[in-house]
């Protein structure tokens, strides 16, 4: 037991599981827009969360107790390195035009981890409610529209409205992430939950899923994917309106986060 529960803590804590959320979210792009698997997109996407949100989650750390790190921490050092080259090697693969439209996200990425404000101390992530912008945008970005340009789809009012209700859908999964984290978060760190309270964000994210739902019946042209999307809309609510300040250990981090892949195996199925 001892050993499978490290196993699923590396799982976690190596950042898979959220790279398995960006996967799934790529897929369903391509089932919603009848495009075909592309494999070497969808694994440069999936390497490269892994190598981002390990950097952003363990820059500070290794930035300045590199030589201190403990055990753990050193194998994701090594596994998000061996991530980095595996992204290395299907981004040699992709067009050009391509990598030229997933530089802007990387470099949000960038700055969300690397203090450059005020005298190089701040990063975008202190910015009152810049987080949630910036993690919805470039998740909606880079999920929605780069899966669709790689196929050569031009981009329509559809494609720009999934667009707009990806960013919605990820502005919510990320709000039981900062109910979560309150009381960990710095003075200086204004979440959304901080400025408005937990009950006040749950009523906000209950309105942005709304506006998600609303953008799946007017769009969508399936019975199937309607149904399935509003089974999908009503499980976050429930995670959502169940989020407090203190959850379990897994609450936010495997079963919130896992809700895009969720929705995918129901889409599959």
């Amino acid at each position: 037991m001892l050993i499978l529960k490290k196993i699923f803590n590396f799982y976690i804590n190596s950042s898979i599981h959220v790279a398995l959320s960006v996967y799934a979210f790529v897929r369903i792009t391509e089932f919603y827009f009848g495009v075909e698997n592309n494999s070497v997109f969808n694994y440069f996407m999936f390497f490269s969360t892994i190598t981002g949100y390990n950097f952003v989650k363990y820059f500070g750390i290794a930035k300045f107790h590199h030589r201190s790190l403990t055990k753990d921490l050193k194998i994701i050092q090594i596994f998000s390195l061996l991530c980095f080259l595996l992204m290395c090697y299907y981004a040699y693969q992709l067009p050009i035009k391509i990598l030229a439209l997933f530089i802007p996200f990387g470099f949000l990425t960038v700055l969300y981890a690397i203090p450059f404000l005020s005298g190089f101390q701040k990063s975008l992530r202190v910015i009152s409610y810049l987080k949630i912008i910036i993690v919805a945008f470039v998740w909606a970005g880079t999920t929605v529209l780069l899966p669709l340009l790689s196929a050569e789809k031009i981009v329509d009012s559809s494609i720009v409205f999934y667009a707009v209700q990806r960013f919605l859908i990820v502005a919510v999964l990320i709000l039981p992430f900062d109910i979560r984290d309150i009381k960990y978060d710095t003075i200086s760190l204004q979440t959304i939950p901080k400025k408005i309270g937990i009950k006040n964000t749950k009523k906000l994210g209950f309105l942005l899923l709304l506006l998600a739902l609303v953008i799946e019946f007017l769009i969508s042209t399936q019975t199937t994917s309607k149904n399935i999307f509003l089974g999908f809309s009503l499980v976050t609510l429930l995670f959502l309106m169940r989020a407090k300040e203190s959850q379990s250990s897994y609450y936010s981090s495997f079963w919130v986060e896992g809700l895009p892949i969720f929705w995918w195996i129901l889409l599959i199925l």
